[in-house]
């Protein structure tokens, strides 16, 4: 009978060591592996206007928040004189959006992306 309690508690252990190994060390070396790294072709120039910075960006996902605090995401499909084509937008599936660029007041993209 003691031999079984003590078998038991071994597995026991052994779980717990493995557990302990998958959990907490494995995403750790995996995080160390990975290293983040510059995008090509994304950048802005703050001596452009808003409109030049967003031709550099066409092809590109864009969080473009307007001047109403309401914000879209999506992909710049073509920028004019006065107008953004925003297509693909996140959240809404086949719409895209026409936005005035002078109600923009804020555009993010990812700079920066992981290398594994």
């Amino acid at each position: 009978m003691m031999k079984r309690s003590k078998m038991v508690g071994f597995v026991g252990l052994a779980l717990a060591i493995l557990f302990y190994v998958t959990i907490f060390m494995l995403p750790a070396e995996v995080e160390a592996k990975s290293k983040v790294v510059a995008i090509e072709g994304i950048s802005y120039n703050v001596k452009s206007s808003l409109a030049d910075n967003l031709k550099s960006l066409i092809g590109k996902r864009v969080y473009v928040t307007l001047d109403s605090g309401k914000t879209f995401s999506g992909f710049v499909k073509e920028v004019g004189n006065h107008l953004m084509h925003l297509e693909k937008l996140d959240g809404k599936d086949y719409f895209d959006a026409l936005i005035r660029i002078e109600n923009i007041s804020a555009i993010d993209t990812r700079f920066r992306d992981f290398k594994r």
